[in-house]
This record gives structure tokens, sequence and C-alpha cells, in this order.
């Protein structure tokens, strides 16, 4: 015979940036599997230097960054954390981004707008990777924008158990807060076999300039109300719903979101809307100084984890959303 065998056995290594490394540690405790030691810099000027302490030739490599404010420098450093490994001859290199970046401009609106989620997701090629991994994409199309396999993770098991839970002998019905988010909340319905009803914004044609009625679509009255959303940033839209479906004689109000993005007056619109409980996944950090004392975060380290183990396996992600996923709040 020809040629040379060798034994190539596959390699796991994990390597996490500086934006959330409480998230990558907790997956690599699950895992039990080291964190890759890294040298990560930002020089005075801004730029960012890395280099890994330990070879990575021929391991598939598995790159934990989150993606909170500044979104800029954490991607460009995710960015450069990939270029490291595709020249340090990795076999395979899987970016792990919980909450992907620029997720929202998914599409034009306007002429001369651009398509971020698609230029990101070109980055992340060009910069050398083989795979995403991201969860709940503000819009599923994203999935096409990157020239190879992407796995888009569910957060919707980790909270939905959590709500069945405490709130399961409540009479609920699941709201979405726009047209946007129905098919969204529709999953949610399945799920916890529940009614739906919807929140229609419209323009109020009896007032001159006024921005919008909210409309509420299904019965609410007495019921406990489950909002959901992929993510919450300001609170706008999420506390206006809330406000329409209280008025309109609902027994109590739930927000669920899988993304805390909790940016520029999200906490004072939260603390001020009478909630009974916000429910968050763990994919991005609670912004320093954020203080909803509602507030409750699960973790998602157990869905990455056992996800990344799925990709490393070469086993099959798609069967995490068969059976019900475990999760609690987040220590």
């Amino acid at each position: 015979m020809t040629g040379v065998k060798r034994n190539s056995k596959q390699h796991l290594m994990l390597f996490s940036g500086r934006a959330y490394p409480e998230l990558a540690q907790r997956v690599s405790d699950l895992m039990d599997v080291e964190l890759v030691p890294s040298r990560l810099i930002t020089y005075a000027n801004s730029e960012i230097y890395v280099r890994f302490e330990e070879s990575v030739r021929g391991c598939d490599a598995f790159v934990i960054q989150s993606h909170p404010a500044p979104v800029n420098e954490w991607l460009m450093e995710q960015l450069i954390m990939v270029d490291a490994l595709k020249r340090a001859s990795a076999k395979r290199i899987t970016v792990v981004a919980p909450c992907f970046p620029y997720a929202r401009q998914d599409k034009k609106h306007l002429g001369r707008e651009p398509i971020s989620a698609r230029l990101v997701s070109d980055l992340f090629r060009t910069a050398g990777a083989d795979r995403i991994m991201s969860v709940d994409l503000h819009a599923a199309q994203i999935q096409g924008f990157f020239n190879g396999p992407l796995d888009h993770l569910s957060g919707l098991p980790v909270l939905a158990d959590y709500v069945e839970k405490k709130y399961g002998g409540d009479d609920m019905v699941v709201v979405s807060p726009d047209a946007g988010r129905v098919r969204l909340a529709d999953n949610w319905s399945d799920r916890l076999t529940v009614p739906l009803a919807i929140i229609h914004k419209r323009h109020d044609p009896t007032k001159a300039n006024q921005v919008k009625v909210h409309e509420v679509v299904g019965d609410v009255e007495g019921r406990t109300c489950l909002l959901v959303d992929d993510m919450i940033d300001t609170g706008g839209t999420i506390c206006q719903a809330a406000n329409a479906l209280l008025d309109r004689g609902a027994a109590k109000v739930i927000a669920c979101a899988t993304h805390p993005i909790l940016s520029g007056p999200a906490q004072e619109r939260l603390n001020e809307t009478p909630f009974e409980e916000i429910i968050f996944t763990s994919t991005l950090p609670i912004p320093e100084g954020i203080d909803i004392p509602k507030m409750t975060v699960l973790s998602i380290a157990p869905l990455l984890a056992r996800a990344i183990r799925e990709v490393f396996e070469d086993g099959s992600v798609t069967s995490l959303f068969t059976n019900k996923s475990h999760s609690g709040p987040q220590g």
C-alpha cells in the first residue's frame, strides 16, 4: 500500500474572547474542557492583539464570544482570533456567537442601506470560520448569509421549561408584541399548548401626528399574558405592549426574551412597567449598573455545551430540540 497512515484523533479546543468570559468558563466547566490560555491585548490606539499560548494545529476550535456594547470591538476581536487559528493550522473553526452581531440589519428597508448581517457573515468566512453557532437569530434568513453550516439554536426550551414550572397552573395566553414576532409566539403557543394573542400597532386616525394605537387581537382579560420576543434593547416595544395588555384587563404580564441587550432607557422603562417577571437567557452579560429587581436570567451555557459536543462528535444538533432542555437561574 502506498502512502502513510497516521492516527488522527479529533481534538476539541475551546477559546474565549474578553466580552463575556464567565459564559465561556461555564461552558468549559460543563464540558470538562479547559479554555485555551490566550493573550488578548488592546493597545493604546485601540488595535487588538491575539496570541494563543498552546499549539492549535489540527484541532477542532470553538471560539466563544458574546457581542454586547461595544459590539464592533468584540466582533473585531473574534475575527482576529479566527484569523490567528487559521494561520496556526486549526483543522476546523467554529464561531460561537450566542447573540449574532448586526442581526437586525438583515435586509434593506430603504435605498442606499447596507445589509450588515450579510457583511458580518462574509467577514467570519473570510477570516477563516468553517461554521457558525448562534442562538435565536433575529431573522431566520441570516442562516443563508453564511457560506457554510450555521447551527441555529433555540432558547425557547430553556425559557419554556422555567415558565412551565413556575406558571404552569395559570390561565395563560402567549402574546406577540408586534406582527414581526408572530411566528415566535406561535412556537411558544404550541410548546405550552395555550392560546395566542397578537398586538397590532396602527396609527390613530382620529388624532393628527399620533404615533400608534395598540389593538389586542385575542382574549387576554383575566389571564396571565406571556409576552415573547427574541431581544429587549431599549424596552420600548415590550413595555408599550405590556401596558396595552394591562389596559385590557390582563391579570399579570410576564416578559420573555432570549437576548438582554438592555441599552439606553431600558432599566427605567422595565422598572416602571408593572411586569410580574422579566426572563432572559445569558447570551449576553447584563450591562454594568443595570438593576431590575423582577429580572431572572437563565443560563444558556448547558445548551451551548451540548451543541458544541454534538458538532464535535458529528452528532445531531437538531436532536437538542426534540427533547426538553433543562436550565435554572444563573448563578
